[in-house]
């Protein structure tokens, strides 16, 4: 959750409703991994609801595509780092010093 008390599911709903898209179009357009289909509208509704994350960043990848939210505030609202980020996560001293000076920026 934000600062601003937002959540995943949340930020999800406003932009698929200031866009006039509806849950079932949004679900539709949404794949999961490789081939494997469109999401459900009713996993939609749970994530949007918060009863569910998204499973993986791929799915944040495309919520962030399709209804133009940055990916980073995404991932930072679903609480996961980006995929591109974790596998520099090896070293503990490098992850503390990132997380004090992301503290910092956000408190600035």
């Amino acid at each position: 959750m934000s600062a601003d008390g937002v959540t995943f599911g949340q930020a999800i709903s406003r932009a698929r409703k200031a866009l006039g898209v509806s849950q079932k179009e949004l679900a539709s357009r949404v794949m999961k991994e490789e081939d494997a289909g469109p999401i459900s509208p009713q996993y939609l509704n749970d994530i949007e609801h918060d009863r569910r994350s998204p499973s993986s960043g791929h799915l944040i990848r495309q919520f962030a595509s399709i209804l133009n939210i940055p990916e980073d505030y995404l991932f930072a609202l679903a609480g996961r780092l980006p995929d591109d980020v974790r596998p520099d996560t090896s070293d503990p001293e490098k992850v503390v010093a990132a997380f004090m000076s992301f503290r910092r920026t956000l408190k600035e």
